[in-house]
């Protein structure tokens, strides 16, 4: 009975290591593809230098729309489709916001209103700016002293984070609240310091949200270099603050996510990769997410070219309005529900085209410990951390429906330094890290597709 034993734990030994040693092969194959004639690269260079950034409801999206159905089919898809979806219209417009010190003098500010903020319709508002460094020191405040002033919310991005999206989730609450807590004691408006783990200038927009039951006044972000010399400023004299700015939600409009797809060979089971086709109106979205869209186009092309026969449909999906909506996603989740759709997986790529570090894993833990026994496969391709339990925002509406999700994690370091800000441009992206993420990328969506 030993010898049985013995004899079959040698085998299935030797099946595992036959597996193992025909996928290390096979991530080779696919990483010398990508390497050395992956388009990724070109594609974001074409997508930012030639429609830039791409704001939901602007001319710009519809451009990119059309862009993302091209190159799906250009990668090789067997169908591309647009799947519609109602999303909302924000426009920034101009703006301006100066300060006024015992000098007597208007001093203009770089500063950027938060999206989905309302304006000033165009009118100076102006007002006492009072400064606080957290809410726990703002919910000290009476109303009485908020008042018709402006509210200073100076918190800064936590440097103590290794990984900066732990200081970016700490700080968030702060952009998304501003405006209402301020609003909620009489404020006039909202100054936030930005965002980001960078020390320079640089204003940082992103989402805000509003109180159906709460007046809806302005918010604006300022850079820390702003944000510092105004902190010293308020500690020896009374500063007035000016805002003028035309923003404001234009109601919705129909618009489309693009979706491409490699059909099953054994069965219609959906895996899904993808990315945010949108970006904020400054910069040109290249690590957010352009990065993430040609990625997936990547995963889908490299298939196709090495003539991978996929056991179920590889889905790539280009999300609409992730920014300010997520209405792409909770589309796609929707359709998926009422269809009945079986999806297997889901992996986005929506945290920059920086090299890639490992793969964040949001599933159960029988799934989570399969896939991180495969990760001897990943490490020479330096992909080594798959301990993260969070996944893209684009597809939570495919987790809450009981669906494996995941996002790939690239390093962290650079990413809050431009993101959401004018630096977010093509320059800021190298090839060899870009096209490494699509490598994991692609190596992961083979090995969901061969083993589940």
């Amino acid at each position: 009975m030993k010898k049985l034993v013995a004899t079959i734990i040698l085998l299935l030994s030797l099946n595992l290591f036959s597996q193992s040693k025909e996928d290390s092969i096979q991530f080779n194959r696919i990483s010398t593809e990508i390497l050395n004639k992956g388009k990724a690269y070109n594609e974001l260079r074409d997508l930012t230098k030639n429609i830039g950034h791409r704001l939901s409801g602007s001319e710009a999206y519809e451009k990119s729309v059309q862009w993302a159905a091209q190159k799906l089919r250009d990668a090789g898809a067997d169908k591309v489709w647009l799947q519609e979806v109602m999303i909302p219209v924000w426009e920034r417009g101009n703006e301006s916001l100066h300060i006024k010190t015992n000098s007597g003098k208007w001093t203009k500010l770089k500063m950027l209103s938060l999206g989905n903020s309302e304006g000033t319709k165009g009118k100076d508002v102006s007002g006492e700016i009072i400064m606080v460094k957290s809410f726990a020191e703002y919910e000290k405040l009476p109303a009485e002293k908020v008042k018709d002033k402006i509210v200073f919310f100076n918190y800064p991005f936590s440097q103590s984070y290794i990984e900066t999206f732990k200081g970016y989730s700490d700080a968030s609450a702060y952009r998304s609240t501003a405006a209402m807590l301020t609003a909620q004691k009489g404020g006039k408006f909202a100054i936030v310091r930005s965002l980001s783990s960078a020390f320079d200038d640089v204003p940082h927009t992103g989402a805000m949200r509003y109180k159906d039951d709460v007046a809806k006044i302005p918010a604006v972000a300022i850079g820390n270099t702003t944000a510092d010399e105004l902190e010293n400023l308020l500690k020896s004299q009374k500063i007035t603050a000016k805002l003028n700015s035309n923003c404001g939600m234009k109601g919705e409009k129909l618009s489309h996510s693009v979706i491409g797809e490699l059909t099953g060979k054994k069965d219609k089971s959906v895996i899904v990769v993808g990315g945010h086709l949108d970006s904020w109106d400054v910069g040109e979205g290249a690590h957010d997410d352009g990065a993430g869209i040609v990625q997936s186009i990547e995963v889908l092309r490299t298939f196709k070219n090495l003539g991978i026969k996929n056991n179920h449909t590889i889905r790539v999906v280009c999300f609409a309005n992730e920014e300010n909506g997520v209405k792409g996603g909770i589309q796609y989740g929707k359709t998926a529900k009422e269809t009945g759709e079986k999806h297997l997986f889901a992996l986005e790529s929506d945290a920059g085209g920086f090299s890639p570090r490992g793969v964040a894993l949001d599933m159960d833990d029988n799934k989570r410990n399969e896939i991180k026994s495969w990760s001897p496969l990943f490490l020479p391709y330096g992909a080594y951390d798959f301990e993260g339990r969070y996944s893209g925002t684009d597809i939570y509406p495919l987790k809450d429906m009981g669906v494996p999700t995941a996002e790939l994690v690239p390093d962290s370091q650079r990413y809050f330094d431009i993101h959401h800000t004018e630096e977010d441009t093509f320059e800021k992206v190298n090839r060899r890290e870009l096209l490494l993420g699509a490598t994991v990328m692609t190596q992961m969506i083979y090995m969901i597709d061969k083993n589940w």
